[in-house]
Parts: C-alpha cells; structure tokens; sequence
C-alpha cells in the first residue's frame, strides 16, 4: 500500500505564499514557506533591512478571568508578577511535574483579568489540554481562549501572526500602516494595540526572535492577506522559514523540540534565569529543579574553518576524545561564513576551549563561544 500524502494545515496567509512561488513544506505539522528564492538572501535581508515571516502556525491564546495571575503564578516559572502595566512581555517556561519543559512562550498581560500567550505550533495542544486540567483541579475562574484558525470555538475571531525584522523593519512597518505609529516608542518586550482603517485592531508587539530589532503583528485572519500584501509593497522582503531557523540560531535562541523539550531542565538549557527559585513561589516543577540542580551548561560551538553542519545530537568532545555533550541544534551561518552549532556540555567546559564535534564520522574542530553569534539592531 502506498502512503497518503501528509495532511498539513495552513495558514490564512497560504495563498499569498503561493502567489510568491514560495516552496512549501511542513513545519511543525504545517505547510508554510520554506523559502521565496535564495534562503541566504532572504536571510541578508533581515539581517540589513527588513523581512517578514508567517508565523500563523503560532497559537495565539486569551487567558482570562478572576483567577487568571494566580493561575499563571503556578504554571509559570517566570514571575508574571512583574507585569504591572498593560501591554508589557514576559518570557517563561512552563514546567512539567519532573522539571522538564513543557513550552516555551510568550506572555502579555493586557489587564488585571487578561493575559496573551503565544505558544509554540507543535506544543500548542498539549498546552492548552495541561493549562486546562490544572484550571479543574485547582476549581480556579480562569478561561483559555485558543485563536488559531484551526481551534477556535464559535464567535471567537481567530488571528494571525506576521513577523516583521530587521534594522528598518519598524520604519517600513509604519510606512504601510500608518497607524502603527503609535507603537513607534514600544521598547523590547512591550506590545500595543492599535487600529487599522482597513485591517481593524492590531496587536502590534517588539518580541522578536532573530536578534534584530522588528514588530509582530497579531491581526484578524480575514485580513492577513491584505495585511501582508501592504508590508509587501512597502519594500519588505517575503521570507521563509528556512531563513528564520538561521537567524534565530545565530541570535542563539532556543527552538522547541530541538534545544529544549520534557526532557531537559530549563537550567541546563540555558534559561535558568528564567525560572524564579528565590522567591519561595511554588510553580509547577519547582522543587523537581531545584532537586536536580544544573548537571549541564548550554553553550554556542563556531566550528573552525568549515562549512560542516553536524546533525542535531552529534556528539561533542574534548581535544583529549572524552564524550563531553551533544550537539542540540546547528547550521551554516550566513552572516558569519561558518558552521555553528548550540550543544549541551559538562559544566567545566569553558568559554574559549577547543572541542570537537562528530560530522557524519569526522571530528571538527570548533571553539566553545558564547551566544548570540550575532547581535543585531536590537
């Protein structure tokens, strides 16, 4: 028996992307643009004027109610008591019982009763199906809004997500939509909203992940195409995923399934400033972390002179031969003209060391560094 082909979803951006001659493929379970033509070009265009992406495959989630700060005080391991003024970004884990991490996300608080979560595409089921049974068990007033295409419920407007970035990403972004002004002065990790004759209300937001400076757009998904088709005109370059995953490996930033998953204590991720241990605030995973304390650090590896890109979980190890981590994610770096990579490595490796890496049988040479490679406009 032949296999059925893979049935993908899409966005509400899908036919703009064909219209584009992108060449699809499945990310996360989605069919979403790869790349438009050059993946590196589209990659040098974020880097030195402005791209945009789809990333509707994001699921955008309203969480409200009563009950919602205290709610997200126990699944969180970040403090969303520090948003204090509508608008403002936390980033966070959201632990399992054993540590791991369940999701990595964005959240908005909008009002007192009223916060935004952006979760990831692969993970979004599953967290909304947690966030929901530990509302039931703790009887909290809380609601969980999902406004995906493809999960929202009757009378609930579903969104989608336009990335915009690079150095001259938020000065074209006004230039197509000029109520976006408005949103000129946001600093990093602070969103708005504002309102588009043609478009509606937009959520306009500075949470990028490619280490360049940009806004992201939450807009009603019966007005993305048009949306998206104005950013166009206006001189931004239409970029794939390809070119994201590139660009958020040289800004060092974590993807889901990939450098983080259940399995892996946040702390040896790399993002043990954001789990709050001092506070004494019991989330959810709190004392599974701190009982296994940090057995691994997350570090950057520039492999010399090549342009070898080891597999995802290629071993790392010292010049000696000892075994001393595993590679996590990795790729060519357009910007830099080499192989990098993010790996897991034993706690006495240092920032500078010479270590080699396993690409498919050889061992390359490759510097510890630290992250990001790159530092953009931001």
């Amino acid at each position: 028996m032949t296999k059925s082909p893979p049935q993908w979803q899409s966005t509400p951006l899908y036919d703009q992307h064909l219209l584009l001659r992108a060449r699809m493929g499945d990310v996360d379970g989605w069919k979403l643009p790869l790349a438009y033509g050059s993946q590196i070009e589209e990659h040098h265009a974020v880097r030195k004027d402005a791209g945009m992406f789809d990333l509707s495959h994001l699921c955008v989630a309203d969480l409200q109610g009563p009950d919602a700060r205290m709610m997200l005080g126990r699944l969180l391991s970040n403090d969303v008591g520090k948003l204090k003024t509508p608008g403002k970004a936390l980033y966070s884990c959201m632990l399992d019982t054993s540590g791991g991490v369940i999701d990595d996300l964005v959240v908005y608080y909008l009002g007192p009763q009223h916060y935004r979560a952006v979760l990831n595409a692969c993970t979004a089921a599953g967290d909304i199906a947690w966030i929901r049974a530990r509302i039931h068990e703790a009887r909290a007033e809380m609601t969980v809004v999902p406004r995906r295409p493809d999960c929202v419920t009757a009378g609930v407007e579903p969104l989608a997500v336009i990335a915009v970035q690079g150095p001259r990403a938020r000065e074209k972004v006004i230039r197509a939509i000029p109520a976006t002004r408005h949103a000129e002065t946001l600093k990093p990790f602070n969103s708005t909203f504002v309102r588009d004759p043609e478009a509606g209300e937009l959520m306009v937001a500075r949470t990028g992940k490619t280490g360049e400076d940009g806004f992201e757009l939450m807009v009603a998904a019966r007005h993305a195409g048009r949306l998206w088709d104005r950013l166009h005109s206006a001189g931004i370059v239409a970029a794939g995923h390809e070119a994201w995953d590139t660009l958020r490996l040289e800004a060092g930033v974590h993807r889901h399934g990939h450098d983080i998953d259940v399995h892996t204590s946040p702390l040896d991720a790399g993002l043990g400033w954001s789990v709050d241990l001092d506070s004494g605030r019991d989330f959810c995973g709190r004392s599974a972390v701190r009982a296994r304390g940090q057995t691994q650090q997350f570090v950057g590896l520039a492999l010399e002179g090549s342009g070898a890109v080891p597999p995802a979980h290629s071993t790392v190890s010292s010049e000696e031969g000892a075994v001393i981590g595993k590679v996590t994610s990795a790729t060519y770096s357009p910007t830099l003209g080499f192989a990098i990579a993010l790996a897991r490595v034993a706690p006495g490796v240092g920032i500078g060391d010479r270590v080699t890496v396993e690409v498919y049988r050889n061992r390359i040479v490759a510097q510890v560094v630290r992250t990001p490679f790159v530092r953009g406009a931001s």
